[in-house]
């Protein structure tokens, strides 16, 4: 996928129109083609001296299929790790997503140029650089979360987040909503060209009941196949 030419960044002065320069962005992340037949694979979870293993599917309608553990809580967590990695590579144009949308730009920090989101979903926020989404700040369901991209992985169809956080927080007031968590994402091309999909997450939280004040969980998934080959 190529992305829109864009202007340059650093010529946009605050209260600028940012349409293109978003546009370009969004449309440079990786997303399946829309023939994505589903796959399937091994999965492994670790949380200290913990470790579970099974076998999972996620079909072309992204629903995931997780077995091999008797633990409720541990199939839940790799579930929930392919569907939202899922849900995210699904290709909605960006008339879709944010025709409804205007974007102005803010400020420009180390993280990139400020996006300020009106029309629909205003009081989102967004941070652009170098056509990738280096910022995240969304209300979603009565919460808003926070996203910072540290590095990405180029699939030269587009780009994955490789490493970011995350924060929950009260619209409100601020406050935040649990601990903050930090990612790694390993993506890997089930063929030549892909589609690229997740080989491993490593999920670090902020617990005060953890040893260090972190819980630790690494989902793996191997011997990775598509669905119907």
């Amino acid at each position: 996928m190529t992305s829109t030419a864009a202007p340059l960044i650093d010529s946009l002065a605050p209260g600028s129109d940012l349409q293109a320069a978003f546009r370009a962005a969004y449309e440079n992340r990786y997303t399946w083609d829309p023939g994505f037949s589903g796959y399937r694979g091994r999965w492994i979870w670790e949380q200290g001296e913990r470790c579970e293993e099974g076998t999972f599917e996620v079909s072309s309608e992204l629903k995931a299929k997780v077995e091999g553990s008797d633990d409720e809580a541990v199939t839940k967590a790799v579930s929930s790790q392919l569907w939202e990695v899922a849900i995210h590579r699904v290709r909605r144009s960006f008339e879709q997503t944010h025709g409804a949308n205007t974007f102005t730009a803010g400020d420009t920090d180390d993280v990139g140029v400020e996006v300020i989101v009106g029309g629909k979903n205003a009081g989102d926020r967004y941070r652009i650089k170098n056509d990738v989404v280096t910022m995240v700040h969304r209300h979603i369901h009565g919460t808003v979360v926070t996203i910072f991209t540290g590095s990405t992985t180029d699939t030269g169809a587009g780009y994955l987040s490789h490493t970011y956080s995350s924060r929950y927080s009260d619209p409100a007031t601020g406050e935040a909503k649990g601990g903050a968590s930090s990612f790694t994402d390993t993506f890997v091309p089930l063929g030549e060209g892909g589609p690229w999909v997740l080989a491993e997450r490593v999920v670090q939280t902020e617990d005060p009941e953890a040893q260090g004040g972190t819980s630790r969980q690494r989902f793996r998934f191997e011997d990775l196949g598509a669905l119907g080959a």
